[in-house]
């Protein structure tokens, strides 16, 4: 599982003109899912990103949590975040996971960073989105559960 993470001041997903998601302070993550991923992966990666310290102290240094400063989090699935781009002109999609697996796992995700206690918002899974927000620092990661960068 695979995810660009940014911290935002303020994020929103609209799809055909209805906002399906919005936040205010908190992470905007796309999610990938790979075929090999599995819920550990949703679990280890939900643990990890509720848990990343990004967000600034007292003193401006990145020592606090989304959980220690009550963010929320705007979850989009992203299939492309699996696109290989090292052979040819087109990327490549072979290791994204069909949409049966990917769908349950982005929903397992999800159900994980709430479970968390974080409020969360998402796109439409499977549709023609347009996302907005305001990336705060700028700040912005990859996270993957299985691969080391």
């Amino acid at each position: 599982m695979r995810a660009v993470v940014q911290r935002v001041s303020r994020a929103k997903v609209t799809v055909a003109g209805e906002i399906t998601g919005e936040i205010g302070r908190g992470l905007m993550v796309l999610l990938g899912v790979s075929e090999d991923d599995t819920q550990d992966d949703a679990n280890y990666l939900a643990e990890k990103l509720v848990t990343l310290r990004i967000f600034p102290d007292d003193e401006g240094k990145m020592n606090c949590s989304l959980a220690d400063i009550g963010g929320q989090m705007l979850i989009v699935s992203q299939f492309t975040l699996f696109g290989d781009c090292r052979k040819g002109r087109r990327p490549s999609f072979i290791k994204a996971a069909r949409p049966e697996l990917a769908d349950s796992l982005y929903r397992i995700f999800v159900v994980e960073v709430q479970g968390r206690g974080i409020q969360t918002a998402t796109g439409r899974f499977q549709t023609h989105m347009d996302v907005e927000l305001v990336n705060d620092g700028p700040v912005t990661l990859l996270v993957d559960s299985r691969k080391e960068f």
